[in-house]
């Protein structure tokens, strides 16, 4: 259901959202798409990951571990913006959240401004579970603001917006 055509188009997700919202069971068999020779199917398996788990993030804990090794060996753009957007979804432990906040900072440095603004995001959201990344993370959000692309710079805008609203103040 996830092969043919290009990178450029969604396929058949669609369908394949409603395959898994009918039987979650079948997560296993989408997470076992990530490691497809197909980047196509890499792609459309990570967006349909993504989608569904935006909804239902615990459908993510048992494949927690594919999906930190997935994110930190995946060179491909596709996968790694849909990466960053799941991994604060993970139900990661003390240990792990340094970790992940290290790989995100290292997606800062990819190609893509989608996989870096994705990544920018995911490192706000894993602030506000740890405290002691919320100095790091007003540093990065406050440079992406002054960043050459427009896209970054209005994630980083409204991240500022959000920092300030915090009672804490982040």
């Amino acid at each position: 259901m996830l092969s043919g055509g290009d990178l450029r188009s969604i396929g058949r997700v669609p369908e394949v959202l409603g395959v898994m919202e009918k039987d979650p069971e079948r997560m296993s068999e989408l997470v076992r798409c990530l490691e497809s020779g197909d980047p196509v199917v890499r792609s459309r398996a990570a967006d349909a990951l993504e989608k569904v788990t935006a909804k239902r993030p615990g459908l993510l804990k048992q494949f927690k571990e594919v999906l930190l090794r997935e994110a930190a060996g995946s060179a491909q753009q596709e996968v790694r913006w849909h990466m960053a957007q799941m991994l604060p979804r993970l139900p990661l432990t003390r240990r792990q959240i340094p970790d992940v906040f290290s790989l995100l900072r290292s997606y800062l440095r990819d190609r893509s401004v989608i996989v870096q603004v994705c990544a920018l995001q995911a490192m706000f959201e894993l602030s506000l579970k740890d405290p002691s990344l919320r100095g790091p993370v007003r540093k990065l959000v406050e440079g992406s603001c002054q960043a050459v692309t427009p896209a970054l710079r209005a994630r980083g805008r409204k991240l500022l917006s959000l920092l300030k609203e915090e009672p804490d103040g982040l």
